[in-house]
């Protein structure tokens, strides 16, 4: 899927572009702050229907205006838009279309982000990792995302009861087996899908972070699920008087994680900030390799790596391996490196918003 135009009304701090974008590479220059970023966020939402870095719709829109618009024309000949208005519920259509779930729409425009909020994957808790798999095994099967759903309002549900009978002090087995009953069948399918993916996904990582690295260094990312060693409507059964102590849910897919290493050791306690940098990126361009060329958004993904990996990451952003790329950053030599003269890369230079 390639991005052929997008354009973009009162977005942040944009208040109007509309741009024409080359088949490979698309480069934004400009100092911090000025937006840069933003065109990559409107792309981002054009895919995942919702903003990278937040979840409240009000806050994409530019202050003073009552309402947004983003709107994306492809090369399969599809044009997407999203409509924000201040109080009222967003606006998501294929055409002239509305889709009635906005979940619906995941997969149709494939896309990997890399930013420097992925550094959460590991100083953060579990739940970064588990949305790691999740956000590029829901663009391949839909029938993930549907279970993923239905695990997690189940989960909700059973938590909230839980909750509700530490508090009170009563317990209702007959209540939570209702709930057990629905979620093992949809967590059996997450951890299976899960599974299956990280199989497939290691080696592709594994030579990513060779490329980069210059091959100097080992790296392993390894599943990690309660799945793994028991049965989960037994798990439920077991764990019911501890859950209610707690008032939450102990066992299921949603405690899943992701064991990083460089060498045998956690990434998080040998790692320098380079390593650490390089193995995020490694994961990310991974997954864009194994999506099969989805559009690929990176954002300031220099920082923190010395010449010699950023002269491979240009040389490996430059296979055929990527298909459509945009990429920010505040060195125009960067860019001006990555860029080949001709019809299938640009360079945009962005300030205060205004974009050219």
């Amino acid at each position: 899927m390639i991005l052929r135009q997008l354009n973009i009304l009162h977005y942040k701090n944009i208040h109007e572009a509309d741009l024409l974008f080359a088949d490979k590479l698309n480069c934004f220059v400009g100092l911090n702050g000025q937006g840069k970023t933003n065109v990559l966020d409107a792309i981002y939402l054009l895919s995942f229907t919702k903003s990278a870095f937040t979840t409240l719709d009000s806050q994409v829109i530019m202050h003073d205006e009552s309402l947004a618009m983003v709107q994306g024309t492809y090369d399969s000949g599809d044009v997407f838009s999203c409509g924000l208005k201040r109080g009222q519920k967003k606006q998501f259509r294929n055409g002239a279309k509305n889709y009635s779930r906005l979940l619906d729409h995941i997969g149709h425009v494939p896309l990997v982000m890399v930013c420097p909020q992925d550094g959460e994957l590991i100083e953060d808790g579990s739940d970064g990792r588990r949305r790691f798999m999740d956000v590029v095994i829901a663009q391949r099967d839909k029938a993930y995302l549907e279970n993923l759903t239905t695990y997690n309002a189940l989960l909700k549900q059973r938590n909230s009861l839980l909750k509700q009978m530490s508090d009170q002090g009563t317990q209702d087995e007959s209540l939570l087996e209702v709930f057990e009953s629905q979620m093992t069948a949809p967590a059996q399918y997450i951890y299976s899908v899960r599974t299956a993916f990280i199989e497939s996904f290691v080696p592709i990582f594994q030579r990513v972070y060779a490329q980069i690295s210059g091959g100097e260094e080992t790296v392993t990312l390894t599943y990690a699920s309660q799945l793994q060693d028991r049965d989960l409507a037994e798990a439920f059964v077991r764990t019911r008087s501890r859950d209610i102590i707690l008032g939450w849910t102990t066992q299921g897919i949603h405690k899943d994680d992701l064991m990083m290493c460089l060498g045998q050791y956690p990434l998080k306690q040998v790692a320098s900030q380079g390593q650490q940098k390089t193995f995020l990126l490694a994961m990310k361009l991974a997954q864009a390799v194994y999506l099969g060329h989805p559009i690929l958004l990176l954002d300031d993904i220099f920082d923190k790596l010395d010449a010699a990996r950023v002269e491979r990451i240009i040389h490996l952003l430059q296979s055929d391996e990527f298909g459509q790329i945009f990429i920010t950053d505040t060195d125009r030599q960067h860019l001006t490196d990555i860029v080949k003269p001709g019809p299938d890369a640009r360079i945009f230079n962005v300030q205060g918003g205004h974009i050219s």
